[in-house]
């Protein structure tokens, strides 16, 4: 952890339908209290902190008796519209114990994933916490689509550790961590407390949510560690239920599963294009082109792709890969996959000669790029 003469400035605390509920099918009001007590001991000492709140679907069905609603969208939309406001003036309730103002902000992937829209987003948080309000950031259930959803609060939440320049992500759950197995089923798993590599065989350590109640599980909330590391902000998993978790965590003690930054934060402009959506469409580079980006801090030049999958338009955000599939690096591409059909393996003085047109030498410029 870092040394508490080095403190944490602006912390995301992620808390999930199942921290909130206390594993119950409502609001559990004093674990609610004590939560904001604890942010609002690190609000007097100076952090500032951003709360990424889930819980707004589990309160609309409370509120409205459990209603035995068919799984649509439209249902889970309506609950959602129901649950928020009735959320967040809990939230305001019990901040203003402690003199403290909050400001709601309602995310959806379109809002990461436009540049002008991520900015917006970006302004609206740090006003907020210029005037020290914190802000109380969920998803925008109400109106989101499968097309336009993040698709859990685990994954929002290092969105927002992103859009704040974060240097902690809290992500608050109802295990203590992660653990070498599952420990409702073996007894004996042993807690890890530090993590170096996020792979597939820590990935398959992780298990399913216990509550029922949220969407993201222990693997989510692995992938929303990989994202934040990556974007150079420290991340941990911890139990929402311990004692003082959140001051304890801010200074520095070790609780729960810590996951280091990568590296200093980038800048901004290659924050926004780790936290925007990736298209499904990719590209797979040669071994030459493979070392130039991840080495050298290279351009990515035609020559150097070997195949082109999926569609996507210049200007797309898309995954660069590895022959052996890994993924190398994140970049904003400057042809379309079509135009890449004709010109992967080119040399760059031949692309006019191809297409009939260029849109540069490059395909992905470096200053476009993060390299993962």
């Amino acid at each position: 952890m870092r040394p508490n003469n080095h403190p944490y400035k602006r912390i995301v605390v992620k808390v999930g339908t199942s921290v909130l509920t206390g594993g119950t099918r409502n609001l559990s009001l004093p674990h609610m209290v004590e939560l904001v007590r604890q942010c609002a001991e690190l609000h007097h000492q100076g952090h500032e902190v951003i709360i990424c709140s889930s819980g707004a679907v589990a309160v609309g069905r409370a509120r409205l008796g459990f209603p035995k609603l068919p799984a649509t969208v439209a249902n889970k939309q309506m609950l959602a519209a129901v649950g928020q406001s009735r959320l967040m003036l809990t939230w305001e309730r019990f901040f203003e114990i402690y003199s403290i103002h909050i400001g709601q902000i309602l995310l959806t992937h379109g809002d990461v994933e436009s540049r002008h829209r991520f900015l917006n987003a970006q302004d609206t948080m740090n006003t907020l916490l210029e005037h020290r309000i914190i802000p109380v950031i969920n998803e925008n259930d109400a109106v989101a689509t499968d097309e336009i959803k993040i698709g859990d609060n685990d994954n929002l939440s290092a969105l927002v550790a992103i859009l704040g320049n974060a240097d902690l992500l809290i992500m608050l759950t109802d295990q203590p961590g992660l653990f070498t197995a599952d420990p409702r089923e073996h007894p004996d798993a042993q807690l890890i407390h530090e993590v170096d590599v996020i792979d597939e065989n820590l990935l398959a350590l992780a298990g399913g949510s216990r509550s029922g109640l949220g969407v993201g599980g222990m693997a989510t909330k692995l992938q929303a560690a990989a994202v934040a590391r990556r974007a150079g902000v420290d991340a941990v998993i911890a139990a929402g239920t311990e004692p003082d978790v959140l001051t304890r965590i801010a200074g520095g003690e070790a609780l729960g599963t810590h996951f280091a930054a990568l590296e200093t934060p980038p800048e901004n402009r290659k924050r926004w294009i780790l936290a925007g959506v990736t298209h499904t469409g990719h590209i797979v580079v040669d071994k030459g082109a493979a070392h130039a980006l991840s080495r050298r801090g290279s351009s990515l030049l035609p020559a150097g792709i070997l195949t082109v999958n999926g569609s996507f338009d210049r200007g797309d955000t898309i995954s660069i890969r590895s022959e052996n599939n890994g993924e190398i690096a994140r970049g904003i591409i400057r042809y379309t996959s079509e135009d890449l059909q004709q010109i992967k393996g080119c040399h760059s003085d031949n692309i006019a000669e191809r297409l009939g047109y260029t849109y540069g030498a490059v395909a992905v410029h470096r200053n476009d790029m993060i390299v993962l």
